[in-house]
């Protein structure tokens, strides 16, 4: 079964204090290179059938209308996971 890929993160104007948290102890772990860390979320909904442009657009709604909070987050990306349809077609 196809599943599509919706990524949400923080508003870039909203402090995430779960990224910089992570972005702090990297370097203690021996991680270097990284100037900034955002955390966000990802949700995969598995479609049963095929992944038309209407069940992407219906993932897609879902995504603003659910998934995310529009006052401090973005979607970012909505794309099918496994290459069928539309693979790879952002918000």
């Amino acid at each position: 079964m196809p599943t599509i890929v919706v990524d949400v993160m923080p508003k870039p104007e909203i402090l995430d204090p779960q990224g910089k948290a992570i972005a702090n102890a990297l370097p203690r772990l021996g991680f270097t290179g990284f100037a900034a860390v955002r955390q966000g979320r990802r949700f995969e909904l598995t479609v049963d059938g095929e992944v038309t442009d209407e069940v992407l657009a219906q993932a897609r709604q879902a995504a603003e209308d659910l998934l995310s909070n529009p006052v401090i987050e973005d979607v970012v990306n909505v794309a099918v996971l496994d290459g069928t349809a539309a693979e790879g077609q952002n918000a």
